[in-house]
């Protein structure tokens, strides 16, 4: 009763922590890192796959797993090193060639994992299903290919450079693996030191069935965040609106003028930036679309007259399709930039409307041809908003 009173105990804690922390999606990467990644440079992206690997604990709970019964160090280098070749072959490969994932399915799966391993850990194939287990090494290494799609999927709802995409990729994966590292030996340090305590059997049982019941709850919040997302996708209503914070407080602003429609062109894995002109106050209404390849954007706005590279940032996401109206907070220039991942020319319907100028009428003095380029890193590096 005490063994199973702490049991409780422990995996209260464990959702309450999840919950009151939101960690049910640890992999969401903030809107620093985002820019970092734009800002480009292969030593940001090993510090981000650090950082990201550190705050992944659903990776981390995994591992944790794996050498939790291991006392000698050959087979705690040949279990991990599967693991890592398994999620470094998926990772590298899948990004490389833009193959994705719903991040909330893959997740899912990788929670699934954790139970895997804990029950396993158990010896629960022969206790409760009366089988011999899976042969151990395969798989790690196939949940390790599987753990490698959740990094990838992640890592593209962020721009790559097109130019250095491999070298992008691998500065990652390296970090991941300092990352991984770090935890680990951190976590053999405890394990070792428990080890020898007369208690260890009775932290082993508690230790594996929270990864088992934690790994469930995970499941069940990734579910229910696809759920969400299918449901949004059915229904039409993945778009939102961008606000700022001149919206707030205010009754709804209305837009004038005719609609333009402008068609604008990506080349495989391209990036663009489409920009008009707003003074403050102005009111402009929006939608865009892609023909079904999903896009990272930024929604964003620079002042008129700045030198210094500030921006604010309305919206960012990673969609075929988006939708809203916009109040000018400031006078200068608003519009979008958009990164592809995809290997084919992708094609966007812009259609605006609304009291703006554009900037290609002004200085190409041709209606209909868009002033398009990719935004400089001096732009893209730091918000003062």
């Amino acid at each position: 009763m005490l063994v199973i009173r702490h049991l409780l105990m422990l995996i209260s804690g464990i959702v309450i922590l999840l919950v009151l922390s939101d960690a049910s999606f640890a992999h969401g990467m903030s809107e620093e890192e985002k820019q970092a990644v734009i800002a480009g440079g292969n030593l940001r992206y090993l510090w981000l796959g650090a950082t990201h690997m550190l705050s992944g604990y659903d990776h981390l709970a995994f591992v944790f797993g794996i050498i939790f019964f291991l006392t000698s160090f050959r087979d705690i280098a040949k279990y991990v090193t599967a693991f890592t070749l398994g999620h470094s072959v998926t990772l590298i490969y899948a990004t490389f060639n833009g193959i994705q994932l719903n991040y909330f399915l893959i997740d899912a799966i990788i929670a699934l994992s954790v139970c895997y391993i804990a029950f396993a850990n158990l010896d629960g194939f022969r206790k409760y299903l009366n089988i011999n287990p899976p042969n151990m090494m395969f798989m790690i290494v196939g949940l390790g290919l599987i753990h490698g799609f959740g990094l990838s999927t992640r890592l593209q709802q962020l721009p790559l450079s097109e130019d250095d995409l491999l070298a992008n990729i691998i500065s990652f994966n390296v970090g991941v693996e300092l990352g991984q590292i770090s935890a680990l030996a951190v976590m053999l340090l405890l394990v070792a030191a428990w080890r020898k305590r007369k208690s260890f059997t009775t932290f082993s049982f508690i230790a594996n069935y929270t990864l088992i019941m934690g790994g469930l709850f995970l499941f069940l919040m990734q579910m229910h965040g696809y759920e969400h997302v299918a449901n949004a996708s059915e229904l039409g209503g993945t778009n939102t609106s961008a606000v700022t914070e001149a919206d707030k407080g205010t009754e709804d602003p209305v837009s004038t003028g005719a609609t333009e429609t402008i068609s604008i062109t990506l080349p495989p894995r391209g990036e663009k930036e489409y920009k008009l002109y707003l003074t403050k106050g102005a009111v402009l209404t929006y939608s865009w679309k892609t023909d079904g390849e999903e896009l990272y954007y930024d929604f964003h706005g620079e002042p008129a007259g700045d030198t210094t590279g500030a921006f604010k940032s309305y919206q960012t996401n990673t969609m075929s399709s988006a939708s809203g109206q916009l109040l000018a907070p400031f006078e200068g220039t608003h519009g979008w930039y958009w990164k592809s991942s995809s290997n084919s020319i992708v094609t966007i319907t812009l259609n605006v409307q609304g009291g703006y100028s554009r900037l290609d009428d002004e200085k190409k003095g041709a209606v209909g041809e868009p002033l398009l380029g990719t935004p400089t890193p001096e732009k893209k590096r730091d918000s003062i908003f």
